[in-house]
């Protein structure tokens, strides 16, 4: 009985739209990845948000004659955000600058995910920085959520 409310509990949570894991907090989309991506970019940059970089990871497979569902990375920063946080524990830094990954399950879902910011906090034993560490929990959920909604 007790494994048949647990198995419950599990399915119940795992429906959402949006799920954290250990590490990433995954938010589903309604649109393509490309289309999610383009718009994450787009509100990245409208905030003041440098994007070094937009990673399509399908076209570089496709070069190499593999196959690989549509999956983009970008990365993208700031330097008023990611500073204070690398001054509380500098080896931060190779998790900075920060990512989103938007990518196709094998049920034709569109996901955008990132570092979990508290993951982050644990990874790197990171104390006394739980302010900077809600900003960016913060700027991430913002950014994420207007790149997905309808």
């Amino acid at each position: 009985m007790r494994r048949r409310v647990l198995a419950s509990i599990i399915l119940f949570y795992s429906s959402f739209s949006m799920a954290a894991s250990v590490g990433l907090v995954k938010t589903e989309s309604p649109y393509s990845v490309k289309e999610t991506a383009d718009r994450f970019e787009n509100i990245a940059k409208s905030k003041g948000l440098t994007v070094f970089t937009r990673i399509d990871h399908q076209k570089n497979a496709s070069g190499v004659d593999l196959a690989l569902r549509p999956t983009e990375v970008i990365i993208f920063g700031n330097p008023k955000v990611g500073t204070p946080l690398m001054q509380c524990t500098q080896d931060v830094a190779i998790d900075l600058p920060q990512k989103v990954l938007i990518s196709e399950d094998d049920n034709h879902k569109v996901w955008l995910a990132y570092n979990n910011p508290e993951y982050l906090m644990e990874r790197h034993n990171i104390k006394g920085c739980d302010a900077v560490i809600n900003k960016i929990s913060a700027v991430l959920g913002k950014l994420s959520s207007a790149a997905v909604s309808q």
